[in-house]
């Protein structure tokens, strides 16, 4: 049986980030992933991700989000080819949009550089795009995508060349107890740890189900890519940003390394099993995603389909993260509820879980167990 200080199970972005913060603050650590860091089953997978600093008037993330550009900013230092590009996010609102008013503000109070465009402004800026009831933006410009397959991986293989022992195998749900000694793997090994750190998204709920089924969501997403046409640069960075339309829960990414232009709906969908669902889209998403395109990018209106992906979120009821002890197991605890938005915190949650379980303190009150309800009423974007 291999024994360490801490066991950390999820390699996703706030799995692998929190085994490389405790082992930065001098455990053994195993980090244990039934199909490895990055993986296409995993919300940690995939492409791209957005980072960006705004969320309404909700400092807490603007302040994880902020720490977190930071470390991926060094850690894609090391990499080749980097794994952050700086193209800038944008806000697309109407009118009135008090969400957006709210995020200039926090962002002004958090000091993050930020630029509000109005209508006139885009229109000069962003030709390419076909505003209708957008009235004004909000810029981001120093935010941008993580390449998130890569991001995970770089971040894995940088914990394990420190020192974190990567295990790659599954861990059978823990029995009954006040206290996890072991864990079954499916290789028939054990793995003894004094503290287990369970991050694995979207499969807390299959290994707690008494304490996590009806608490996590885990949802179908479907993604997908428009070729533009050939030499037709307004759909890659920097001529064109990140944007976000909340208003119709649609985002979209420039051209990242000549896989096409990407379009996504943030709607939650149906219910999805990340082990044996089928990722294969529809075309009644795909058609939801062309009409949009169609009409917010003329340019891309008859662009072919160049590829799509299926993946999932993983939520709590309202979305903010789940991060506490089990409610029985004085030794383990549970870290997720992060998909659709957490990717990108993985640094600052990392060294969150990494202060709790080293040195106590008060967890917040807003990512406890006791605050999550079993229906779904979505309070963060």
């Amino acid at each position: 049986m291999r024994s360490f200080d801490a066991a950390v199970v999820g390699a996703g972005s706030f799995g692998a980030w929190t085994a490389w913060h405790l082992r930065q603050a001098g455990l053994s650590v195993a980090l244990v992933d039934a199909y490895g860091p990055g993986n296409g089953r995993s919300s940690s997978g995939g492409e791209s991700r957005i980072i960006r600093m705004g969320y309404g008037n909700d400092e807490l993330y603007t302040r994880w989000a902020l720490r977190s550009l930071e470390s991926w900013k060094e850690l894609s230092a090391q990499s080749e080819p980097p794994i952050f590009r700086p193209t800038g996010v944008l806000w697309l609102g109407r009118a009135e949009d008090p969400y957006m008013e709210a995020t200039a503000a926090a962002l002004h109070r958090a000091g993050v550089p930020n630029e509000s465009l109005e209508r006139g402004d885009l229109e000069r800026r962003y030709p390419q795009i076909d505003l209708g009831p957008i009235e004004w933006g909000l810029l981001e410009p120093d935010s941008g995508a993580l390449l998130a397959r890569r991001g995970v991986q770089s971040i894995a293989a940088r914990a394990e060349s420190a020192g974190v022992a990567r295990i790659d195998t599954a861990v059978a749900p823990p029995p009954e107890g006040r206290r996890l000694e072991s864990a079954a793997l499916s290789s028939g090994e054990r793995l003894a740890a004094g503290i287990f750190v369970f991050a694995c998204g979207s499969w807390l709920g299959k290994l707690f189900p008494d304490v996590l089924g009806e608490r996590l969501f885990t949802t179908r997403q479907e993604v997908f890519y428009l070729g533009p046409a050939a030499g037709d640069l307004r759909f890659r960075s920097p001529s064109l940003p990140i944007w976000l339309d909340l208003t119709e829960e649609i985002y979209g990414f420039p051209d990242l390394e000549g896989r096409g232009f990407k379009l996504a709906s943030d709607r939650h969908g149906p219910r999805f099993d990340p082990d044996s669902d089928e990722r294969v889209a529809t075309a009644e998403g795909f058609a939801s995603i062309r009409s949009y395109a169609g009409r917010r990018f003329p340019g891309l209106r008859d662009a072919p389909l160049l590829s799509s992906e299926v993946c999932q979120y993983e939520n709590t009821s309202n979305g903010d993260f789940l991060i506490d002890r089990h409610p029985s197991f004085e030794n383990v605890w549970l870290v997720g509820g992060g998909s659709g938005h957490g990717f990108k915190h993985g640094p600052a949650i990392g060294e969150y879980v990494t202060g709790l379980v080293t040195g106590g303190g008060e967890i917040q009150k807003r990512v406890r167990l006791e605050t999550k309800a079993t229906v779904q009423s979505r309070a963060v974007h």
